[in-house]
């Protein structure tokens, strides 16, 4: 399986959240699965830690890719042909980090890792 984890996920994986299901958390630490971590997620916790609305142990731009790192996550940049899926992309869902996630997905064949129902309303495999 390749997953991309959705924000809150990796957050709650690296914090040891109960919100995270055990099922996910094996799917997530099984070498057998390609996990990845997109460049996104990284941007939209800075940002929310800069508004205060996220409370991290260190900043955000250190702290996310070192503990994507430590668990053996990929990173995912962001590329012009993911960007371009927005095109397309119906409008099921207002947030901007959530929609280029979709288009990732999209994009690179991937199953998001995401408690979001809103996403799920999005033609793509949802874990």
């Amino acid at each position: 399986m390749k997953l991309l984890l959705d924000t809150h996920v990796f957050l709650w994986f690296i914090g040891g959240d109960a919100r995270l299901s055990s099922q996910l958390g094996s799917s997530i630490r099984d070498p057998e699965n390609d996990v990845y971590l997109s460049v996104v997620s990284v941007w939209e916790a800075i940002v929310k830690q800069q508004l205060g609305k996220l409370s991290l142990p260190e900043p955000a731009e250190s702290y996310l890719p070192k503990q994507r790192r430590r668990h053996l996550i990929a990173p995912l940049p962001l590329d012009e042909e993911s960007v371009a899926q927005l095109a397309g992309l119906p409008d099921h869902h207002r947030d901007p980090f959530d929609r280029m996630l979709i288009c990732q997905a999209t994009h690179w064949g991937l199953t998001i890792a995401t408690e979001d129902a809103q996403i799920r309303a999005y033609p793509i495999p949802v874990y």
